[in-house]
């Protein structure tokens, strides 16, 4: 009797942690001579019984969010009552609530089935402090490529972080055309710090996981402003999200107590193209925010 698809992911030997971290070139065809493997894997595991009652949809989202989102959509000169959730908390740094705490259990039920799923999933290497998170873009070798989790991540990017960020951030248009993201599980007394850097990114959306009453602390994240040096460090609730351009400088801070549950999520242009320093943005009507990219993905990967 032949193995299943999920049988086989689950059974098939995998790199050590090291290897994926040096970026072996072994790794690489790991992830490559296995991708349609994985894909049917997670489409057969996301089938099983145990995951037909999660549904990841936009109940998700904060309540104001979503109805100011949608109304938008329906007329894009309805846009401002988008922007007047977010408050500027640093220098080119905005935040607002995004996911609604209540409905958030949701979500992080779901991310601890793919976790209890055993179906291989590649780390993001490019933090090497981060033991527990995953790629989430096709575009990444290893990614979570669940069908209802792909369809909601899709929906996040196209109808909620696009838009937002072509109203806080006029430059990015043009520079967006292409998505990248990722989850984050950082646990104290194993992650320590992240030093200051900046993203390869047009706009970065950070957003919290952590349900409330599940308590961690430090893990903050520290901005650096370019012109005045000045440094704030600022902290996440349950389901709030801060976006800002992926050329402000920030850090993580270490987390000395519990977890740190994020998603990370990027905007950029056709293969890594970002806006040029001290770019304005140019014109454009609430019609043309409000739409969504033509284009296909690049396959560019920025790691």
């Amino acid at each position: 009797m032949s193995l299943s698809s999920l049988e086989r992911a689950r059974a098939v030997e995998r790199p050590t942690r090291d290897a994926m971290l040096q970026r072996s070139p072994a790794v690489q065809r790991f992830w490559g001579q296995n991708k349609d493997l994985f894909k049917d894997a997670w489409t057969e595991w996301e089938n099983a019984a145990s995951q037909r009652n999660i549904v990841l949809d936009r109940n998700l989202y904060d309540p104001r969010l979503r109805d100011a989102i949608e109304q938008a959509w329906e007329d894009p000169t309805k846009e401002t009552a988008v922007k007047d959730l977010w408050q500027e908390v640093f220098p080119g740094v905005y935040q607002a609530q995004f996911f609604d705490p209540e409905h958030l259990p949701v979500l992080r039920d779901y991310l601890d089935e793919v976790a209890n799923a055993d179906i291989p999933l590649r780390p993001p290497y490019g933090i090497s402090l981060n033991r527990g998170g995953a790629m989430l873009d096709p575009r990444s070798e290893g990614y979570l490529a669940a069908p209802q989790f792909q369809s909601f991540y899709n929906d996040l990017m196209d109808a909620y972080m696009r838009p937002i960020s072509r109203l806080l951030f006029p430059d990015v248009m043009g520079y967006d055309t292409q998505t990248f993201g990722f989850s984050i599980r950082w646990q104290e007394n194993k992650d320590t710090s992240l030093r200051p850097h900046t993203d390869a990114s047009a706009v970065t959306l950070n957003i919290n996981l952590n349900l409330p009453g599940e308590d961690f602390s430090g893990s903050g994240v520290s901005f650096i402003d370019s012109t005045t040096r000045r440094v704030q460090s600022l902290s996440f609730t349950p389901g709030t999200a801060l976006i800002h351009h992926g050329s402000v400088p920030h850090a993580s801070e270490p987390i000395t107590r519990g977890e740190r549950y994020n998603f990370v999520l990027w905007l950029y242009g056709d293969h890594g193209q970002i806006p040029p320093q001290g770019a304005t943005g140019g014109t454009s009507d609430p019609h043309q925010r409000w739409a969504k990219p033509s284009g296909q993905s690049d396959g560019f990967a920025p790691f």
